[in-house]
């Protein structure tokens, strides 16, 4: 099933009423955006069809609330006013890229779609101030999965203290725990006396700052460093220029940062590059050095004329370079064979999908790493898992965030893939 991607626009995503009044007359033409008046009943949502949503906690059953029980008041008619103007004037619609997204009638389903689409969209502005609302028109456990997308809006946004009163919020109303807080950076693991390690995985982009962290403290600090790279599957231009630096900075200065299992990036990288079009320089200047440490002579050289004769100017020299010793890292976890996806994926056709999808039975994505999924690489995700129903292979989408997670419902995804984000 491949999906048209410039078919014309059949209709807009529905604006969501925050609170649903019962009106004491018969409506005008007129349509208020954000009535003002008491809430309705809202029935429990159903669970999304194939979609396994694994809390690490059982959820107690949904009953009615008093208004006391509700974490916070919703906004002022004003302050949601402001909101959903700004909603209006940049909301792009659910059927873009002709993905036809059926709503139904829970209208909590509704409200979490429309949620999913305006992060995918990447309007940040209204995602916290619409998830607050909501959760005043749902009570108790009846709102869980619009919980659960606020805490993780929050643990993106870096806002502990925020995450932490919201925990407060969660307990009293739910009765259940929360979701720790989660560290960006996890430590890196021990390799061995004043030895770090760090692993690079999935594809880095300049979406994700801190992906290059553990090597710039290494140097700053002049402590030597293993760098695990038998996930990295690819970078954009800005990253690779950025991991250049730091591994000729480290080379000048005799800092030993020594990187473990490059060989699959290398032919990765050396594909994205062609001799005679003058575009991803700070690419080929990554492709040089690891090929400084990890290549011959010859390839160096051969790749270097390539630079010179693309770009007019003169490439980096070779230099023999001491073998760097280490000790090898302890690893503590199993290692796995799933595909590793991190960042900001933004008008993505996942074409390093191809080859995964091809060779293994079983695939298992990891979008751990994954921050947002815009709503054209959902749609050129749904493409490539689509063939392979029917073929009794199972793809397991692992991990993902629930604001992208809840994407992945609205466009289908769901459908071709077995999504399980991760217990609290």
């Amino acid at each position: 099933m491949v999906f048209s991607l410039f078919k014309k626009k059949a209709q807009k995503m529905p604006e969501r009423e925050v609170m649903r009044p019962k009106p004491a007359t018969a409506p005008n033409s007129g349509h208020s955006v954000l009535p003002g008046a008491k809430d309705e009943a809202v029935k429990a949502p159903e669970p999304l069809p194939d979609l396994e949503f694994t809390t690490g906690v059982a959820s107690p059953a949904p009953g009615d609330r008093s208004a006391a029980s509700k974490p916070s008041q919703p906004k002022t008619k004003e302050e949601m006013a402001l909101v959903m103007s700004e909603f209006e004037r940049e909301y792009t619609e659910s059927d873009v890229m002709a993905i036809d997204v059926n709503h139904g009638a829970d209208s909590i389903q509704s409200d979490i779609e429309q949620v999913a689409v305006i992060y995918a969209n990447g309007q940040d502005a209204i995602v916290r101030p619409l998830l607050e609302s909501l959760l005043g028109a749902y009570p108790g456990t009846e709102g869980l999965r619009l919980w659960q997308m606020l805490f993780d809006f929050l643990q993106l946004s870096g806002d502990r203290a925020a995450f932490d009163k919201l925990a407060g919020e969660f307990v009293q109303t739910c009765e259940m725990s929360p979701p720790p807080w989660r560290q960006a950076l996890p430590k890196p693991a021990a390799a061995g006396p004043g030895v770090a390690v760090c692993e690079l995985q999935g594809v880095l982009t300049a979406d994700d700052p801190g992906v290059l962290s553990p090597l710039a403290d290494a140097l700053k600090l002049k402590r030597p460093l293993r760098v695990d790279c038998r996930r990295l599957l690819g970078c954009d231009d800005e990253i690779a220029g950025r991991l250049a630096d730091l591994l000729m900075s480290a080379r000048r200065q005799g800092a030993v940062i020594v990187l473990d299992q490059i060989e699959g990036i290398m032919p990765r990288l050396h594909s994205r590059l062609v001799a005679g079009e003058a575009q991803n320089a700070r690419s080929w200047l990554l492709l040089l050095e690891l090929l400084q440490r990890h290549g011959t002579q010859e390839e160096f050289e051969q790749c270097a004329i390539d630079f010179a004769v693309t770009f007019e100017r003169s490439p980096p020299s070779w230099e023999v370079l001491p073998a760097p010793t280490l000790p090898m890292p302890k690893r503590e976890l199993p290692v796995d064979d799933a595909h590793y996806l991190s960042g900001e994926i933004k008008n993505s056709r996942f074409d390093d999908l191809i080859a995964v999808l091809n060779l293994q039975e079983n695939v298992v994505l990891d979008f751990s790493g994954v921050r947002r999924l815009d709503f054209f690489s959902a749609g050129q995700l749904v493409n490539r898992l689509s063939p392979l129903k029917g073929s009794g292979r199972e793809v397991i989408i692992r991990s993902p965030n629930h604001l992208v997670a809840e994407l992945m419902a609205v466009v289908g995804i769901n459908k071709f893939a077995r999504i399980v984000v991760p217990k609290s």
